[in-house]
């Protein structure tokens, strides 16, 4: 499975656009971590989007909203982000998303369906 590491300079314009391209998907969010173990924070939510505040310097942050009710909804902050990394099939389908935290914390995006975004277009929920 091919991984595309994601370019800090690119972070903001990527997840705009990877926002907008996966709208709706139903996705899992998983963060693993040496001091707290794997642990499941969403399961089966639509994603609502992915941003990225660069502009604090050491304060820099990156927010993954997921969620359709406001009881379901939630908000996943990675604070300090290091690394994006992008995991695609070998027809190039985004398969997941890998965030590294500057503490060695990982959050996990995974799809629950993997296809190339061209074959889902415009079929997004509003």
């Amino acid at each position: 499975m091919p991984t595309r590491e994601i370019q800090r300079s690119q972070w903001v314009a990527f997840f705009d656009s990877f926002s907008r391209q996966h709208l709706g998907w139903l996705v899992t969010l998983e963060v693993f971590g040496a001091e707290i173990g794997a642990q499941t924070e969403a399961r089966q939510l639509p994603l609502k989007g992915i941003i990225a505040d660069l502009e604090n310097g050491d304060n820099d942050k990156i927010e993954i909203m997921v969620g359709k009710e406001p009881h379901t909804h939630l908000t996943h902050a990675i604070a300090a982000p290091t690394h994006v990394r992008l995991q695609q099939t070998e027809e190039g389908a985004h398969q997941s998303l890998d965030i590294e935290s500057a503490s060695g914390i990982i959050t996990l995006l995974r799809f629950r369906s993997i296809l190339p975004p061209e074959l889902v277009d415009d079929v997004a929920p509003e």
